[in-house]
Order: C-alpha cells, then structure tokens, then sequence
C-alpha cells in the first residue's frame, strides 16, 4: 500500500493538535493544507501523486462542495434574518452579478484571444466568498453584528447563487471551442431546471420524513444525522443521474429542507457539516500539490494581475455600489468589499471547468492561472490580514456615534447562523460538572 495516505492522515493529526495555536497566528486551515500540498505533491517531495483527472478525485472533490451546500443552505434560517434582510440581499443580489459581469469584463479586456464565454466563467467561477478563509472577522464580536451577519448569509448563499452561472458560462466557453452554437443555452438550461426539480422534490421529502419521524419518536439524534447526510448525498447523485447540476440540486435541496422542517434541524447538520469540512483539507491539499508550484514555474504575468483586480477592484466596486443609500461609513464599505475571500467553491468550480476543457482538448493553462492565482492570494491575504483587520476596525467604532446605521440594534448571531467549522477557535472551558444535574 502506498505509504501516501497514512502520512497525510497523520499530518491532519498534527494540525488538529496545533489548529488553534496556528489560529492565533492567523494561519488558517486552508494555508495550512495548501503548503502541504506544495510542500510534499508530485511537483514537491513527491510524497502524494494526485491527478485532478483521477474519477476517484473527482468525485472526492464534487462531493465536498455538494455536502457543504447543502448544509450551508439547509442551516440559513431566514425567519432570523427578516429583521435585517435587506443588507444581506443587497450583496447577493445586486453585488453578486455585477462581480461576475465585472470580472467578465476585464478577463475579456486582458484575455480577449480566450472568448467571451471563458472571460463570463472565469468572472463566475471567482465569484463566490468562503467565510471560513476570514473568521477572525465573522466570530469577532467587536465587529457589529449587522456585517457580521451579512458577510456570513452573502457567504452562505452566493456559491450557491453562482452555480447556474457556472453552468451556463461553461457550456458557453466550450460552445466557442466546438462550434457548436445550436442549443447550448437550452441544454443549459434543462440541467438547471432538471437539478432545482430533483432538490425540491427530495429536500421536501426527506425534510417532511424527517419531521414526522422526530414527531413520532422513530428516530434518534444519531440516526438523523446519518439520514441526512444520505439525503444531501442523494439530492446531488440523483441529480447527476438525471442529467442535471449536482451542485444547484444540493443549494435547492438544503433551502426546502429547511423550509419543510421549519428551520429546527440545524444540529442534526453538524455530521454532514465536519464529513464536508473533512473532505475539504483533502480537496485543499490536492490545490496545493496540483498547481501552487506550477504557478511560479509557468508564471504568468496578466493571470497575477487579474488576479490582483479580482480581489480588489471586482469585488470592492459592486459591493460600494450595493450599499448606496445604507449610509455606512467608509471603512465598513472598505471592509466589506475586502471581506471577499475565494475559497472552496472556486477550487471545485475551476476543477469542474478543467474537466469540461479537457473532453473538447482547449487548453486549460489560463484557466488554472487565473484561478490559481486568485486563490492562492486570496488564501494568503485574507487569511493573513482577518484578525488585525478585525481589530483595526473595532478600535475604530469605539469612537464612533452610537446612531450610525452600521450599530443598529438586531438580535445577535445565534450559534448555528455562523455555519462556518471553526477549527481554529480554543474550547470554552466546562464548568465544574458537580454542579450540573444528573
């Protein structure tokens, strides 16, 4: 047996046991995976050899992001939100767009030779924000629950938002390459439409299950867990079986399951929560081992500067204008377009993307640069700058009037809205158990 594996597990050993002193150091869990990736990948030591064309990979990589969306969907409770649902709407559905037509706007201007079908996927793939690459910012209580709260929802809701957009654009990108115009929006659209029909039907189902056996007293905590896992895992091969969007079944599945059992399962999440955040230091490993070396090898100077645009001008812009008529001050609207760290989804979406490149023989090196880039400073930067950026910003709000819209009083965050796995944040010491009931 190759001795890969083992030596991986026992490097995810060694980060548990030091995940919250490297916390206080703002190495976040992704940094971290992504340096072992680099560090002993094929392009490294060579410890691991991992073919992003692998099925077995694939799937890996897949289903780490379906279970992740479901549960990202399935724990929102938008009954909470309604007392402040306009400032996490303003950025999904007016920033989130115009991310991604910004973005295809200047990946056409920079790689006009690439088609406008890549430029539009490129600007979708890049498009959605990981919380878990900030946390600093989204479990700091200095930072005014307000933002806390709608960076937490945008983060929650926008990969699942730009799943169709993905959808299409790739069917576009690879439409340019074959010629073959007639019917790529359609086919498009049916995977879409056949995805949100399938996780309607099984979200509702399963969630209608689910409530009836909890009423009943047929079901346990472990059990449930267990069951829906399964159903998470079941919305996205189902959907994929029938020829629709795996991805975009999961989103929807996880909205009416959570719709259907009134929002009141969120701790039975937790196991498909960890399997996904598990999964997920695999999927960051094979980033690193993949294509972190490859990008200073094959460096390429217009990828790093879209890149640099991407995480800046792209996102900062739509989110300013998003917040036209809030009122917020200057350094929150500095913060919030910065607070936009590309993260799990963008590594799925590019993968996925270099998948489709490769069944019609495109190249796929500007892909992987552009995207590469991205994330690898993305990972760095927000990683790197979330806890004195979150300290800068709190000292600044103690001078500040206690009228501003930014301290509007609204219930704070309850446990389960932060959706996020922590693994970084130091356990809450137990209280003295004799004197805790029997």
């Amino acid at each position: 047996m190759d001795l890969g594996l083992p030596i991986f597990l026992l490097i995810v050993v060694f980060y548990t046991v030091v995940a919250v002193w490297l916390g206080r150091r703002s190495i976040t869990m992704p940094m971290f995976f992504l340096a072992v990736g680099a560090l002993t990948g094929a392009n490294g030591l060579g410890w691991f050899n991992i073919s992003t064309t692998s099925e077995d990979v694939q799937i890996l990589i897949e289903v780490t992001l379906a279970l992740l969306l479901f549960a990202d969907s399935s724990t929102l409770d938008l009954h909470q939100l309604k007392v402040d649902a306009r400032l996490p709407a303003r950025l999904i559905v007016l920033a989130l767009p115009l991310v991604i037509f910004l973005g295809g706007l200047l990946a056409f201007a920079l790689f006009p030779q690439e088609g406008i079908g890549f430029a539009l996927l490129m600007g979708a793939i890049l498009a959605p924000t990981d919380a878990a690459l900030g946390l600093p910012i989204f479990t700091n209580e200095r930072v005014p629950v307000r933002i806390r709260r709608a960076l937490n929802v945008e983060s929650g809701l926008n990969d699942g938002v730009a799943t169709p957009f993905v959808t299409l654009f790739t069917a576009l990108a690879v439409a340019e390459v074959t010629q073959k115009f007639a019917g790529w929006f359609t086919s498009a659209l049916l995977d879409i439409a056949i995805a949100f029909a399938v996780g309607a039907a099984l979200g509702m189902l399963g969630g209608w299950l689910l409530a009836i056996a909890l009423q009943r007293g047929l079901t346990s905590r472990a059990s449930e867990q267990i069951g829906t896992l399964a159903l998470a895992l079941a919305t996205y091969f189902g959907s994929v079986a029938l020829g629709g969007n795996g991805f975009i079944a999961a989103f929807v599945g996880g909205l009416f399951f959570s719709y259907i059992t009134r929002h009141r399962q969120h701790q039975i999440m937790e196991f498909t929560e960890v399997t996904g955040t598990v999964l997920s230091l695999f999927v960051w490993t094979i980033f690193g081992s993949t294509l972190v070396i490859p990008l200073i090898t094959a460096f390429n100077p217009l990828a790093l500067f879209y890149a640099i645009l991407s995480l800046t001008l792209i996102r900062m812009l739509p989110v300013a204008l998003s917040l036209i008529g809030t009122h917020f001050r200057r350094d929150t609207q500095l913060l919030m377009g910065w607070l936009g760290p590309r993260g799990l989804a963008s590594v799925v979406f590019t993968l996925i993307a270099f998948d489709s490149f490769q069944e019609i023989a495109r190249p796929y090196g500007i892909l992987f640069a552009i995207a590469g880039w991205t994330i690898l400073l993305s990972v760095l930067l927000h990683g790197f700058s979330a806890l004195p950026l979150a300290g800068w910003y709190g000292n600044r709000l103690k001078t500040a009037p206690p009228s501003i819209p930014e301290l509007l009083d609204v219930p704070d965050l309850k446990p389960r809205q932060n959706r996020h796995i922590n693994l970084q944040r130091a356990p809450t010491p137990l209280a003295d158990s004799s004197n805790q009931p029997d």
